[in-house]
């Protein structure tokens, strides 16, 4: 299955380390943007590739995996909303690990997941028990 990774960007590292895991099981991450190269955004050229990539790698998924964070105040970046967002748009099967930041993440269609160990059990389960639909 392809599937799409959408985090907070100072979390790739840690999310390559998902993806190496889902890989073990036959899952291919997509998710151009872990791989560092969004990184040194120069000019609003980089800006439009780097959202065009994103968007991209979006339809080319199955699905996409949510890593959310706790609550705090001051700005964020919060592209993994838009991810999420056009990801529902796009009829993919959507998983959010961690917390539900907004009223999206309480569809019914979202599998929810408190920690990356419980999302990744489901998705290597069985087809026929597996909750996120795997």
């Amino acid at each position: 299955m392809n599937i799409y990774l959408a985090a907070r960007y100072e979390r790739r590292e840690e999310l390559n380390a998902y993806a190496t895991d889902l890989a073990r099981h036959g899952h291919h991450v997509i998710s151009r943007w872990i791989r560092g190269e969004h990184e040194f955004v120069n000019t609003e050229t980089d800006i439009i590739r780097y959202a065009l990539e994103d968007c991209e790698d979006l339809i080319a998924a199955d699905m996409v995996i949510s890593f959310t964070e706790e609550p705090r105040s001051g700005h964020s970046r919060g592209g993994r909303h838009v991810e999420f967002g056009l990801a529902v748009a796009f009829g993919k099967k959507l998983c959010v690990v961690g917390y539900r930041e907004n009223v999206f993440h309480y569809l019914p269609e979202v599998a929810f997941f408190q920690t990356w160990k419980d999302c990744l059990e489901s998705l290597t389960k069985p087809r026929e028990t597996a909750r996120a639909g795997a």
